[in-house]
Order: C-alpha cells, then structure tokens, then sequence
C-alpha cells in the first residue's frame, strides 16, 4: 500500500544522481525547508493528494518514467500542481516543450543554489494563493449548500448553519438533539458531505429499529461459527463504514449492553467481530442524534453516563418548527415548489387564512408534517392539519348542555347560565320549564312586579329600633286579605330604618336580591 506524501513536506525533490540529490537537499533544508527526496518517480503520483501544500523538483531524463511523463501524470491529478524541471541535457526546444507541459520553471545544470531556492520559494507562494482561493471557494459553496439544505433564517437556523459549517471540517464526533421530524438525519448528511470525508460512505443506522437479537450482529459484524446460523463472515456496520461517516439515529433506544461495547469502540477506535479475537482498527466520525435529554436519562439508569460524556463533545441542538416563525411559510413554500416539479403540477397560492393556520398550528411532527402538508396542498387537497374543520365552521357551535353521568349512562343537563335571575327565580318557585322559555321582557316585568310587592310588606310593617324580634304577636282578626305568594321565612327589620331611597323609587340592588 502506498503512504500519501506528509503535508508538512514543502519539496518533493526527485533525481537519480545520489550525489546531486543528496547536495540539492542539504540546500533546500540550510533555506528552512522540509524536504523529500526520492531517486524513482514512479508511483509518485498516487502518494501526492490533491491538496498537497508543496513544489517537485524534478529531474527530467530518469529510468522509468521521466520527468515530463510524471509532469502529465501530476496534472491530471491537480493541474495547479507546481513543478521545477531540471536537466543536463538541456536545449531550446526540450524547454519549450516543458513549459508548454505546464511546468512552472525550467533550470539547466549546472545552476546556482540561489536561483533553485528563487524559484521554488516563488512556486511555494503560488502555491499558498491557489489553495487559499480553492478553500474560499469551497467555503462559499458550501454556504450555499447549506443555505439549501437547512432552509430558513430564523436566529437558530443561522446559528445552527454556522455550527455545522464550523463543525464540518473537523474529526470530532457530534451529538445531535432535536425532537422527532425536526431533521437530525438532515444535519448529519451535511456534516459528511461538507468533510473531508464525502468520498466515504455514509451509513445510517436507527438503534430503535433493530432487534435486540441481531443488534450486535449488524453493528459489529460475526465470524462464522459465531452463533447458530452464522455460517460466513459478516461485516457490521461500523466496519462498513470505515473511512467515512456513521451516523447512529435514537442512540437513546440502545441497550444498556451495546452501550458498553460502543463506548470501547469510540475510546479505542477499533471493532472486535463476534465470535473474534482481532481487533480490527477504523477510521471513522461517529454522529450520534437523540430526541430525549441523555443526561436525564443517565441520571434515570436508562442510559450510561460515561458514554453522555464520551458522545457530548460537539453537541448541535436544532430547533423545533413552532419556535422558527416565519421559516414555517419558507420551508412550506419550499416543499410545494418541489412536490410540484416531482408531479408536474402547477404551483398553487396559499390564502390569506391558510397562512394563518399554518403559523398557528403547533406542529407536532416538526418539519415531516410539514412536508407531509406541502405534499397534500401541491396536489390539490386540504392541507389536513386539525383546526381546519373550526375555520370551515363544522366545530363552532356553542354547546348549550353538558353530559353528565347517572345510573351508569349520560344524559343531557340543562345549561342555566345564560338564562340570567327571572329563569332561576321560576325554577325556584316551581312554576315550572314554561316559564323559564317566556319572552325575557315578560320575565323581567313579573320579577319588578313581585319585587315591589315585597317591599310593600316589608313597609307596613312594625318600626324595629335594634336587631330582630324574637317572634311578633299574632295579628288581630280583621278583613280577609290574600295571603303573599312568597312569605319570608323569618322576621325582617323596617326597611325605612335604611338610607336607600323611598318605597316608589328603584331599590337598592344587593338588598333586593337578598330577598330573592
């Protein structure tokens, strides 16, 4: 296997003569450069990555492959490659043939140290500007493609898009948190594919989807032999992953045995097979995402604790859709345009009432609800969400009973409250259910009536200085009269004792009602 060139090599010099490579070194490492040499250019484009901060210095008529095959070769793999020739043999048309090649600079033995150091410190500067402008490429791309994976521009949006463009071209693991629907697979495919890592492989796992029997079994691969059934070699997942990304989803749902193992993994980076005795090294950025709050659930003996701490080195917390604002009309938008170009539909106009609903509604399922929505509404349904049916008006009429249980079955009870005094004075006095159905001028007519009656009797009679009497005489015979329809239960004191006002004017309110 060949090793790549260590990035911290400014110049790869590359001669056949022992003695003039061992002399150009020691020039190029008395300047302060790192430098590396070898006496065969073969296979010296394969360890030299696309990135590679450094220059080639090397020498053209070579055994093998010359210099001007290895200048084709490097600039097949990154054209912006600087590469010195030099040569011995040195005429007019060879150096315009390299320079045409691409070479960046073309020397003839014998030259002067000072003019090989001129040359490559030159090159290196190039090189520095054309990485630096590749990475504010790169940088600027990937804004945009995060700005059109993790749409919306609420303050947590954009603080979530510069958490992840910060955390992208790191190795640390990320723990990720974020309720259901609120895209954490989202975020982890963006944290691969904006790394150094998006040429490897991207395996998703969901830990609440896998039996605890097999769970093992597909996360640490088997040998043959290993349990019943096992009859060849199985890779796992985290093997299968090796050089790229894992990405395990509900890590909360993980037995509290697989947790074990996975700590081990995440501390020593390697896997052991079941029924194995070799421990096989990764390479490999672990992305864990959760619903639930882990460090509760440590506290609780569901989950371990030293595994939290192990996971909880770059956590990214995304926002639920009911605190994003107007991101809910953006992301609806989003969704429609795309449904419609996926069935071919005409883009369709939210209503001003449609709006409301969807800012109004609380979204339970986050952003899958809302694309669910979005689906309905591009191909032409209702967008189905719940308070819908209030706005159409087939839930707004008021209930005027309420079931109440007797006898083991519901039956209806009356609503009183909005019958007001006249209907309770009659259910009170017996008169029965006609008349607390009357015209409410009538029933407010009859209860002033029967008011001023009252307080007629109370008029007529005996004048008390203090308190109640103990029990009045009884009244002396004399003309028949009808007897009240209402007669108060206990003695009442001379209501003309009072400061309200005279017996023809309107009395005073809380009193009266005292008497009803």
């Amino acid at each position: 296997m060949t090793l790549p060139l260590d990035a911290r090599t400014q110049v790869l010099l590359i001669d056949d003569d022992p003695h003039l490579r061992q002399a150009l070194s020691q020039t190029l490492d008395l300047a302060g450069l790192k430098v590396a040499n070898l006496a065969d250019a073969r296979g010296v484009a394969a360890r030299i990555e696309r990135d590679w901060p450094g220059v080639v210095v090397s020498d053209i008529r070579m055994p093998g492959i010359d210099g001007l095959q290895l200048l084709e070769q490097l600039h097949q793999q990154d054209p912006e490659l600087p590469v010195l020739l030099i040569t011995g043999h040195g005429d007019v048309p060879l150096a315009v043939q390299a320079m045409r090649a691409g070479a960046y600079d073309f020397l003839e033995k014998p030259f002067a140290s000072d003019e090989l150091l001129d040359s490559v410190r030159r090159a290196l500067a190039l090189r520095r500007l054309v990485l630096d402008n590749r990475s504010l490429r790169l940088a600027l791309s990937d804004r945009h493609e995060l700005s059109a994976r993790l749409v919306g521009q609420s303050p947590g949006m954009q603080r979530l898009r510069e958490q992840v463009g910060a955390l992208a071209g790191i190795a640390a693991d990320v723990l990720i948190l974020g309720e259901t629907g609120a895209g954490k697979e989202v975020v982890a495919r963006a944290l691969h594919d904006l790394s150094s890592r998006r040429g490897g492989p991207f395996v998703a796992i969901n830990a609440g989807a896998l039996a605890e029997s097999v769970v093992e079994s597909e996360l640490f691969g088997h040998e043959p032999g290993a349990f019943t059934g096992a009859q060849k070699r199985r890779i796992g997942k985290f093997e299968f992953a090796n050089g790229g990304t894992l990405f395990l989803d509900e890590i909360e749902s993980m037995s509290l045995e697989v947790q074990v193992k996975l700590l081990r993994l995440l501390q020593e980076r390697a896997v052991e097979r079941l029924g194995g005795n070799q421990l096989i090294p990764l390479d490999i950025r672990v992305i864990a995402a959760t619903k639930e709050d882990l460090r509760q659930a440590a506290d609780q003996g569901r989950f371990r604790a030293d595994l939290y701490y192990r996971l909880n080195v770059a956590p990214l917390r995304i926002p639920p859709l009911r605190e994003r604002g107007d991101d809910i009309l953006l992301l609806f938008q989003h969704f429609t345009e795309a449904a419609g170009k996926r069935h071919g539909l005409p883009p369709r106009e939210l209503q001003a009432g449609q709006r409301a609903l969807l800012l109004r509604h609380p979204w339970p399922g986050n952003v899958r609800e809302l694309q669910n929505a979005a689906e309905r509404f591009a191909l032409g349904l209702d967008l189905g969400l719940e308070p819908e049916l209030q706005l159409a008006g087939q839930t707004d009429a008021p209930l005027h009973g309420q079931p109440e249980r007797a006898g083991g079955g519901l039956r209806a009870r009356p609503d009183r409250r909005r019958a007001g005094p006249p209907a309770r004075l009659a259910a009170q006095r017996g008169r029965g259910p006609r008349h607390a159905t009357q015209d409410p001028a009538r029933q407010a007519a009859q209860a002033r009536l029967e008011l001023h009656r009252r307080w007629r009797r109370l008029a007529r009679r005996p004048r008390v200085t203090g308190g109640f009497p103990p029990n009045p005489p009884p009244a002396a015979p004399g003309p028949p009269h009808t007897a009240p329809l209402l007669a108060p239960s206990r003695p009442l004191p001379d209501c003309r004792q009072q400061t309200s006002p005279s017996i023809s004017g309107a009395p005073h309110a809380s009193l009266a009602w005292r008497l009803l």
